[in-house]
């Protein structure tokens, strides 16, 4: 049996798709993705819907497991775990290229992480105050 492990980071959200052949079952921490809420559901299926599209028929089961991070972060590391395990699974050309073309974060992760704080000072950017008084 074919299966494929893909990871996905966002922030401190990191997360682990293993992908293999089955009826088109997807769970996130062993619930399934429909029991999200509707916007977080629209974009666990943004990488599933142009799967469909170009393959016409969905015949795998993805399990996603994330740790770490926020909520909103956990679906987005989900989402990109998720598209790179589809285009490894498939090993299609024309869906790496729809999935660039849709949004290049399905693919490529956001590298953006929180600034340090620096020392002497209460957050990262913020100085101390003064007053020549």
């Amino acid at each position: 049996m074919n299966k494929i492990i893909a990871s996905g980071k966002r922030k401190e959200a990191i997360a682990r798709t293993v992908i293999r052949e089955g009826s088109g079952q997807i769970t996130i921490n062993k619930k399934p993705y429909q029991t999200l809420n509707f916007f977080d559901k629209l974009k666990i299926e943004e990488p599933l819907r142009i799967a469909k599209n170009i393959l016409g028929k969905f015949n795998f089961d993805a399990k996603i497991i994330v740790r770490g991070g926020g909520e909103k972060s956990q679906i987005e590391a989900s989402r990109l775990a998720l598209a790179r395990a589809i285009v490894n699974f498939t090993k299609n050309k024309d869906i790496e290229k729809a999935f660039l073309e849709y949004d290049r974060g399905l693919l490529v992760a956001d590298v953006r992480r929180k600034e340090t704080y620096k020392p002497g000072d209460s957050k990262a950017r913020r100085k101390r105050q003064k007053s020549y008084r």
